[in-house]
């Protein structure tokens, strides 16, 4: 092979919350690392993305890593120490400065961004974690089952650079690594046959995937604000997609997740509600009711008077939801004009807001919508990247399904327990409408535990998974997939690389041996990575 342009012990590629999860975990316990990131914010789905976490009911106080917990904390520092926030709001000990319902801390991403910079600035300083920004992963080369080197295209000028590792981790939001080293993977739906699982159909379906969306971030106030007509506005304002029975994609009207029934939300700009009094527990209430409320990022009445103009409403909401077509496994440019036509139609929600949408006083339409582009780090003021809820799979050493999550088939016996867990997580198995035709498909599940062996490539000997990719059906992805989980996978897999290498072993030598499974669980526990939940824990 050609030499390489970095050598590095660690290759991270991706700096979504897996990718820095890892890359901290691994210089952390003293290996050199090289992170990788392709949009102008490192985050991914909390920053780039711009969607408020999603956690379960108990994150306040535990089930989640040390560093995690660190990153929330973190978040609410920066609005205490420089936010205008009333005395009422700095006090608030779980402050959720965007009073949203789906989050106990709904907020704008780039604060999320600022406290990710400090999170790595010292590691960054002392030449632990190499940051290479604005690249993407185009080639790579293997050794029989490991791979040897990642190359990284520049998005600006197309210049590469090829990095060399001992471990990759790929911490990408689509597994982009796994089709570009030959590692064996999966997409879309598995079969009933294949995984045993309730809710999968008779075949498997590789080019059936969750819908993705684009994201974006409004205020109202003043003025006439109504962008120009969106290219495409004529076929997404006559979309009727068969899940919505009959009705326009584009309005107030989406089926309920859990119900499959169709429900039309309200939309109220800046209700004067109590924000102090918002309880985001989505177990209890979905809290989806006004769509203006579900995911405000920031709240203006937790503020000093006069400090903002409105609130701060994040749009991710099911009418921008794209499933007309999947970008895994497709050309780039294929890929490219998918995102584009789902950033069309993002906007042309918005111009139906601000021009057809009925509002509650008889009237139509709500010119003083404005797009926030400084929030969003983007000048069309959508979000940066697209927020993809699924991504290509390994397969793994171990592979999670329904069966071992689900409330209806496991019962008060709770989710299956592994002996190499990593890590816990919980979220109801969440499936959006998807590029195969279907509905939701929303199933309870249980308090969850990440097993080791879901990082792990059958095959492929020092490749890990950091994200979604991990090994998980297209069913159980629903649940995995969420911000904590996320970070934890990550962690888990950047500390396993460092563990390997301080130790002269294999990442799959520790998964299939008590001894040194034991002690790398040790230091993830030392760590303050929780491995099981506590006695009790109940979801319903």
């Amino acid at each position: 092979m050609t030499s390489p342009d970095l050598q590095t012990d660690v290759l991270v590629v991706g700096a979504g919350l897996g990718g820095i999860a890892a890359a901290l975990a691994a210089a952390d316990r003293g290996a050199f690392v090289v992170l990788t990131e392709e949009h102008p914010w490192i985050g991914g789905q909390l920053t780039s993305q711009a969607v408020p976490p999603d956690e379960h009911p108990w994150v306040e106080r535990f089930g989640v890593t040390a560093r995690y917990r660190a990153l929330r904390d973190g978040i609410r520092d920066v609005y205490r120490r420089r936010y205008p926030l009333t005395d009422d709001a700095r006090r608030w000990a779980e402050l959720n400065p965007g009073a949203g319902w789906v989050s106990k801390l709904c907020h704008e991403p780039r604060v999320a961004v600022g406290v990710l910079e400090e999170m790595l600035a010292p590691y960054r300083s002392t030449g632990r974690v190499r940051l290479l920004e604005r690249v993407r992963p185009v080639a790579a080369t293997t050794d029989g089952d490991r791979v040897t080197s990642v190359t990284l295209r520049s998005v600006l000028d197309g210049d590469e650079v090829t990095v060399a590792a001992a471990y990759t981790i790929d911490a990408t939001e689509t597994g982009e690594l796994l089709p570009l080293t030959g590692t064996e993977y999966v997409t879309g739906f598995e079969s009933r046959h294949d995984t045993g699982e309730p809710s999968a159909p008779e075949q498997a379906q590789p080019d059936n995937v969750q819908a993705l969306s684009v994201c974006f971030v409004v205020e109202h106030v003043d003025g006439d604000h109504t962008i120009d007509r969106p290219a495409r506005y004529d076929f997404w304002r006559e979309h009727a997609p068969a899940a919505w029975g009959g009705e326009q994609l584009l309005s107030w009207t989406a089926p309920n997740p859990r119900t499959l029934a169709l429900e039309k939300r309200s939309f109220t700009p800046n209700p004067g509600d109590d924000p102090l009094a918002v309880d985001a527990d989505q177990s209890r209430n979905a809290g989806d009711g006004n769509l203006w409320l579900f995911r405000r990022i920031a709240a203006r009445d937790l503020h000093e008077p006069g400090a903002y103009a409105s609130d701060l409403c994040l749009v991710n909401w099911p009418s921008i939801d794209y499933f007309l077509d999947h970008v895994l496994d497709v050309p780039r440019e294929v890929e490219e004009a998918r995102v584009a036509d789902a950033r069309q139609l993002s906007l042309s929600m918005l111009y139906w807001m601000q021009t057809e949408a009925p509002r509650a006083d008889g009237g139509t339409g709500f010119p003083g919508l404005r797009l926030r582009p400084d929030v969003t780090g983007h000048p069309d003021g959508l979000a940066q990247a697209a927020y993809h809820r699924e991504s290509r799979r390994i397969r793994a050493v171990t592979t999670v399904t329904e069966n071992d999550v689900s409330y209806a088939v496991r019962g008060d016996a709770g989710a299956t327990r592994y002996d190499d867990s990593v890590g816990v997580g919980m979220y109801r198995i969440d499936l959006h409408p998807s590029t195969g035709g279907d509905t939701y498909i929303d199933v309870p599940s249980t308090p969850f535990e990440i097993p080791l062996g879901a990082l792990l490539p059958q095959r492929t000997t020092n490749l890990l998974a950091g994200n979604k990719n991990i090994g998980t059906t297209h069913i159980t992805n629903g649940c995995y997939r969420l911000h904590p989980v996320e970070w934890n996978v990550g962690e888990a897999a950047g500390h396993l690389a460092a563990f390997c290498l301080a130790t002269g072993t294999t990442p799959h030598a520790v998964q299939s041996g008590p001894g040194l499974l034991a002690d790398y669980q040790a230091e993830l526990v030392a760590a303050g990575v929780e491995l099981r939940w506590p006695d009790g824990v109940h979801p319903y």
